[in-house]
């Protein structure tokens, strides 16, 4: 109700005394202190020393952070204190404190020491995630620190420079940067692999001795540190350093002294072989611009690749060509890089020994190759290579790049530079300066981007040939073509040509168009005028038929697919009905009305109507000879109507019988003897009709109860398909029916059964069409209270009671229940609505059993805190009788 009204409603002294006793109530809520925001409450002094109990510690750190705050022990014990902690909560922290006795901090004390403020809750979480990996074994934190690193040395190694971020576009990367940068031990040599005759061996290597034929043996002879190995019946041998193949030399000598049969010769009656059973490790040094410089051991027939697999590759600023193996202090070997990414070459033929140090500089000068070649990327060149050499490491041109066209973007080098001269040029390379299309050999420079240019997409050596031509589109194009020469070329002209012209469209040098033209002179493809045609000509043909009108008959009415049908000469009637697939069952085979056009139409006319004999030869599904047993209405088998030649644009009607149809069923389920499906015996029958043929109303059965339900289309009911059986008040629709317009929902009908029971001519008792469905359920004693109340649910009937009390029954209104709007259904389908009114008595309708009352929401919510809205009542009531009282006086 208005507050307004209210007022009005009340005398004004109870209005003024409820004011007078809300004013208090105002002020004291207005005085209420709003509570504080959410957060961590101080742990109490017992939980705080529950909290330093029975945990290692993590002491030092903790430490740290309290010297850190700045506070003396005396001025920490006088925080806690003040705190109402125990002063001495923290002493175990602070400096001077015996740490092996100590306890570790939980996460409890952690909130507690960052209460005091010593700790910062970024702070806190850092050491509670110490506290976490402190209890994780040693080989554990130490995989989780090498992944970190792994991590962080990959982010290094694929940062660029600044120099290169400047010459590197977007996508392009270093040419093998990323080849090195699997973290995976696949590129290991494995231990028991095979080496070649020049592996040196050394101190861990084990060799397999196999001796075959007059004395079979086999021996594992692994090298000592001193470098010896020992064969049994034969000694020591001391092998370090030496190959495979000095090795077999030096024991066909020693074992041919013990045995007599070992001799180089194939008729040998002793024979021996050496293989490596085991390999053994070394230890290298990486250096320089690396992924992950240090000491590796690798295998000793390993090469430098192996080295620079374990360290990640170079980062970008190291070099791929030039990485050095020194040892001692010497350089052994350079190797590229570039001879492995390229060719797939081992770069070196020297094998790595103990100690040697693998070193990569920093890389030299860069160059891009962008542009139509194979493998575009940023390469590293050699002072003595040329833009040869840069297009075959990006793999060679592209099939579409112009072999005779390159261009080079260059950054003058410093010592070419003249006072005020430009310090970025551009290097044209023109067609005079390729050889066999391939590039030529310039200098290049640090920082070139090269660019190989692309062929022009603009498409050329052909003519176009459009029309009426067997095969459409372009053909090769040659000097001196013909215009009969393309279009025999495009398959020839059909046989329906249009001999009057052929339109020929050139494309100038500047890019306008010069329309020429000529004509057939036959249906052969010969022309009256062969003009020579030029490159990209554009020939254009036609069919007779594209200057006709399409011609067409309309068949519509009771055939099986209505619509328009090419109208052909000599058509006739039986030909239109044949291609719109045949008449339906219902059609009236009689005769046909067609609509035509008038030769001589007067004014205002649209077509002349003519009535033509049809019979049941229409019917083209029935073989000829067999008996007629069509509905009922259509004539027997005659002689067969005489064709009816159509025109062009006729409307033929295929009429249908009248009052013919399918049946309508209708369906009825719940309280009645006999329920089911039913098929209407006339478009007249009624509900009655409907429950007569049932047997009637079971002695359970609640009539006020009934759930009546029909199809609605269009704003009428449907016809045709029939329902199923109902579940509950739902209908489910069949498929497969005769009637093909789209459907809807079935939706509820109210009716009062009780009363149609008691006076069939009452007007609820209503007609029957067919999908109608019909439930009788049986009495429940319940109404269900749904949507915005505390308790939604059902509620037993009670006679006599209407909406409200039930609602009140529920729980009550929600807060964002709309009491103004709530609405019952009641069990035969009726619906009513409350009705709430200022003066007058409230319109609250009165639920029957089983019904159902839905409480909307409101479309404004109300505020959440109860306080204010309490206050700003209060204050509006105070104020409305501050203006009564005055108004009195």
């Amino acid at each position: 109700m208005p507050i307004t009204a209210f007022f009005r409603w009340l005398p004004r002294r109870v209005a003024l005394l409820l004011g007078l006793l809300l004013l208090p109530v105002a002020s004291a809520i207005a005085q209420v202190p709003q509570p504080a925001q959410p957060g961590k409450a101080l742990p109490s002094p017992d939980q705080a020393k529950q909290m330093l109990q029975g945990q290692p510690a993590l002491v030092e750190q903790l430490r740290q952070k309290i010297s850190q705050s700045g506070l003396t022990p005396d001025q920490v014990r006088s925080r806690l204190r003040a705190l109402g902690y125990p002063e001495d909560l923290l002493d175990q922290y602070l400096q001077g404190s015996d740490s092996t006795a100590l306890a570790r901090p939980s996460g409890g004390t952690l909130d507690a020491v960052r209460a005091l403020g010593i700790l910062s809750p970024q702070e806190a979480d850092s050491l509670g995630l110490s506290d976490s990996l402190f209890a994780q074994s040693d080989s554990v934190r130490h995989l989780l620190d090498s992944l970190r690193m792994v991590h962080l040395d990959s982010l290094r190694a694929d940062s660029l420079s600044d120099s290169l971020e400047r010459i590197r576009p977007t996508g392009l990367r270093i040419f093998g940067l990323t080849t090195f940068r699997k973290l995976s031990n696949q590129f290991d040599v494995p231990e028991n692999g095979p080496v070649d005759e020049n592996y040196q061996l050394g101190p861990g290597d084990v060799v397999v001795l196999i001796m075959t034929g007059d004395v079979e043996r086999a021996d594992m002879l692994e090298v000592t540190r001193e470098g010896f190995v020992v064969i049994p019946q034969v000694g020591s041998i001391y092998v370090a350093n030496q190959t495979m193949g000095q090795l077999e030399d030096q024991l066909y000598s020693r074992l041919g002294r013990v045995y007599s049969g070992v001799r180089r010769s194939p008729n040998a009656r002793t024979k021996f072989q050496l293989s490596i059973a085991r390999v053994r490790n070394i230890q290298v040094f990486v250096a320089g611009d690396v992924v992950r410089p240090g000491s590796y051991q690798v295998s000793a027939a390993g090469t430098v690749l192996n080295a620079l697999y374990a360290a990640g590759g170079p980062t970008t600023n190291g070099s791929f060509r030039r990485l050095e193996v020194r040892r001692g202090g010497k350089l052994v070997d350079s190797v590229d890089v570039y001879e492995y990414l390229t060719k797939g070459m081992n770069p070196t033929g020297a094998r790595l020994q103990s100690g040697d140090v693998v070193f990569v500089p920093v890389h030299g000068a860069f160059a891009k190759v962008v542009g139509k070649v194979n493998r575009p990327a940023i390469y590293e060149l050699l002072p003595d290579e040329t833009l040869r050499d840069a297009v075959a490491f990006a793999g060679g041109f592209d099939p579409t790049a112009v072999h005779a066209r390159i261009t080079i973007n260059r950054v003058v080098p410093a010592a070419a530079r003249a006072p005020g001269s430009p310090t970025r040029v551009v290097v044209a390379v023109g067609s005079d300066q390729f050889t066999d299309g391939m590039a030529p050999a310039l200098p290049m420079a640090a920082g070139d981007s090269v660019t190989v240019q692309s062929i022009e997409d603009r498409l050329r050596g052909f003519v176009t040939v459009r029309g009426n031509v067997w095969v459409e589109g372009q053909v090769g194009f040659t000097p001196g073509m013909k215009l009969s020469d393309a279009i025999r070329l495009a398959g020839g002209p059909k046989r329906d040509l249009y001999l009057g012209r052929i339109l020929v469209t050139r494309v100038s040098d500047d890019s306008s168009m010069t329309q020429l033209r000529s004509a057939f002179a036959d249906s052969t493809g010969a022309v009256t005028d062969d003009l020579v045609l030029q490159d990209q000509d554009e020939i254009r043909t036609w069919s007779r038929a594209t200057f006709r009108s399409q011609l067409w008959v309309a068949v519509v009415g009771a055939v099986r697919k209505p619509g328009r049908v090419p109208f052909r000469e000599g058509m006739t009637l039986r030909d239109a009905v044949l291609l719109a697939d045949g008449v339906t069952p219902d059609a009236w085979l009689k005769e046909a009305e067609i609509a035509r056009l008038d030769s001589n139409p007067a004014p205002g006319a649209l077509a002349t109507t003519l009535r033509v004999p049809l019979d049941s030869t229409y019917l083209f599904g029935r073989a000829p000879g067999d008996r007629y047993a069509g509905p009922p209405g259509l004539p027997a088998p005659a002689s067969g109507a005489p064709e009816t030649q159509l025109q062009p644009y006729d409307n033929v009607m295929i009429m249908r019988q009248a009052g013919w149809d399918l049946q309508r069923s209708v369906a009825i389920t719940g309280q009645v003897k006999f329920p089911g499906r039913y098929s209407l015996k006339s478009k007249t029958d009624r509900l009655t009709d409907l429950l007569e043929r049932a047997g009637g109303l079971t002695d359970q059965a609640y009539p006020d109860g009934v759930q009546f339900y029909r199809r609605y289309t269009a704003g009428r009911p449907t016809r045709g398909d029939p329902l199923s059986a109902v579940d509950s008040g739902v209908a489910i629709p069949i498929r497969g029916g005769q009637d093909t317009v789209t459907r809807s929902a079935p939706e509820r009908v109210d009716i009062d059964l009780a009363r149609v029971l008691k006076d069939p001519k009452f007007h609820d008792n209503i007609l029957l069409v067919g999908g109608d469905s019909l439930n009788i359920p049986e009495f429940d004693p319940v109404v269900f209270v749904n949507g915005f109340v505390n308790s939604p649910g059902p509620v037993a009937f009670e006679p006599g009671r209407n909406l409200d009390w039930y609602v009140d029954r529920a729980g009550g209104y929600g807060v964002s229940g709309d009491d103004d709007h709530t609405y019952v259904t009641q069990p035969n389908g009726e619906r009513a609505g409350v009705k709430r009114r200022t003066i007058l008595a409230d319109r609250v309708p009165h639920p029957a059993p089983g019904a159902i009352i839905y409480v909307p929401r409101k479309l404004v919510q109300p505020q959440n805190n109860l306080g204010a809205v309490l206050g700003t009542v209060a204050q509006v009531l105070g104020i409305l009788t501050t203006i009564i009282v005055v108004a009195t006086r």
